[in-house]
């Protein structure tokens, strides 16, 4: 019996928690938040920055000496030399040796410290690359939820016009019955239900195809049960409108991710030109050798006249090790006198790079100043469209008000009233375009003043 109390209570649980699970509602700053930790362009650009990191470690290694140790075994049949005595002998012998080297660089032009240098900046660049893409990111998220959102309100504003002319159609049921108005009117307000039942099949298509993209956008699977706050604001600092792009630009200036990563190129391809003159310059290496070498053959005795007369043991493993053991040590200088131009090559190579980079370097100062400018100026235009399009609005709720009292009194028939309900959708609609491209355009600005999406 308990066992079957707690299994109704696990699945009344269970129930519960997928309940509440399909009944989240996301709002934007949990799109974003969900964006940045699981697009897949943001984790390559994680993983480009441990690349960097490991060439940066690779880097360092190069002040580092290098220590190599090498043995071998061998079995030597038949007339070979006595690499203990020098004498070539008709017999089995085994040979052991081992040696170590070390050597460490002492002088290479600078080029080790300048390659460390340049992974350093390497490190901040690819720092900055995923900041960008962060950024944009952030900003592909905002734009598509606002486009939902519009869309959202935009499928409101045509369900209410269709409660409004379901009660007009009722309304003029009644007139025609008074004997207020022609019976052919009747047909007109059918027509204008029809219309509306089209234009709500239509946002809710274009809703459905918003919510989608936002979705794939977040690499939602669960894309049913995906579903965004439908009481979610926007914050926009408005204020923003009252600066000059002259003021956004010099900020934009200190903290835009684009203009440090062309920064940060043009500095690598200058240490890269730095490297490349480093190989002109000798090298100088310092080197240290140890070897020695064990035989595992009994060593013959011979008399005066050549003969022999009996072996004796070979010397001891460690004694061999002791006897038998070399060093070398010293230091080899490098100068480079003809490559076939190839230092000379990898040298303009990377000032050609480096005229790239700067070249970039500026174009992306231009293309910042326009792009603030465009901002700007989209701003205030969107704006203006918006203040317009509340005002033909307001114009419009007149105009339906004023049509509608002539309809009532027989003084209008329903197409030319039905025209001016489509004259009020249209406004209506158009304020919500306007009101969302405004938040959007406001939300551009903001970006590039150094205000997060979201906070």
């Amino acid at each position: 019996m308990k066992k079957v109390v707690w299994i109704i209570l696990f699945s009344f649980s269970m129930f519960h928690l997928e309940g509440s699970a399909q009944a989240k509602k996301w709002s934007l700053e949990d799109c974003v938040n969900y964006a940045l930790s699981h697009n897949i362009s943001i984790q390559q650009s994680d993983l480009d920055i441990k690349l960097a990191a490991i060439d940066k470690k690779e880097a360092f290694g190069n002040f580092l000496p290098l220590v190599n140790a090498t043995s071998s075994h061998s079995w030597n049949i038949g007339l070979n030399q006595d690499i203990t005595t020098g004498i070539l002998r008709n017999q089995t012998t085994q040979f052991t040796s081992a040696g170590a080297t070390v050597s460490v660089d002492i002088y290479k032009g600078l080029q080790n410290q300048n390659i460390l240098r340049r992974n350093n900046l390497a490190i901040v660049a690819s720092q900055y690359q995923l900041t960008k893409m962060k950024e944009d990111i952030s900003l592909n998220v905002a734009n598509a939820y606002l486009q939902v959102l519009f869309n959202m309100e935009n499928l409101k504003v045509q369900q209410v016009q269709l409660e409004i002319d379901t009660k007009q159609n009722s309304r003029t049921e009644e007139l025609i019955k008074a004997g207020t108005i022609p019976r052919g009117d009747l047909f007109d307000s059918k027509a204008t239900l029809a219309l509306d039942n089209q234009k709500i099949v239509n946002a809710e298509n274009v809703l459905l195809i918003s919510r989608l993209s936002l979705a794939q956008l977040l690499q939602i699977e669960d894309f049913v049960n995906f579903e965004i706050e439908e009481t979610s604001t926007i914050k926009a600092d408005y204020s923003i409108l009252s600066e000059t792009p002259g003021s956004i630009l010099a900020v934009a200036k200190d903290i835009r991710t684009d203009l440090k990563i062309a920064e940060m190129n043009l500095a690598i391809a200058e240490k890269n030109i730095v490297i490349a003159k480093g190989a002109y310059q000798p090298t100088l290496r310092g080197f240290y050798n140890y070897s020695t070498r064990i035989s595992y053959t009994d060593v013959p005795l011979f008399d005066t006249d050549g003969m022999i007369i009996g072996t004796q043991s070979a010397p001891g493993f460690f004694q061999q090790f002791n006897d038998n053991k070399g060093q070398s040590f010293g230091l080899q200088l490098s100068v480079p006198v003809l490559n076939g131009f190839s230092v000379r090559n990898n040298v303009e190579r990377s000032k050609v790079n480096y005229d790239k980079s700067k070249i970039a370097f500026e174009q992306q100062k231009l293309d910042l100043e326009r792009l603030i400018y465009t901002a700007f100026t989209d701003a205030k235009g969107a704006l203006k469209s918006h203040e317009s399009a509340v005002e033909a609005l307001e114009a419009r709720q007149e105009s339906f008000r004023y049509s509608k009292e002539k309809f009532d009194v027989g003084l209008m028939n329903s197409f030319e009233l039905s025209q001016s309900q489509t004259l009020l959708s249209n406004a209506q609609s158009e304020v919500l375009r306007t009101k969302y491209d405004y938040i959007f355009k406001i939300k551009i600005l903001e970006f590039y003043f150094g205000i997060p999406i979201v906070n």
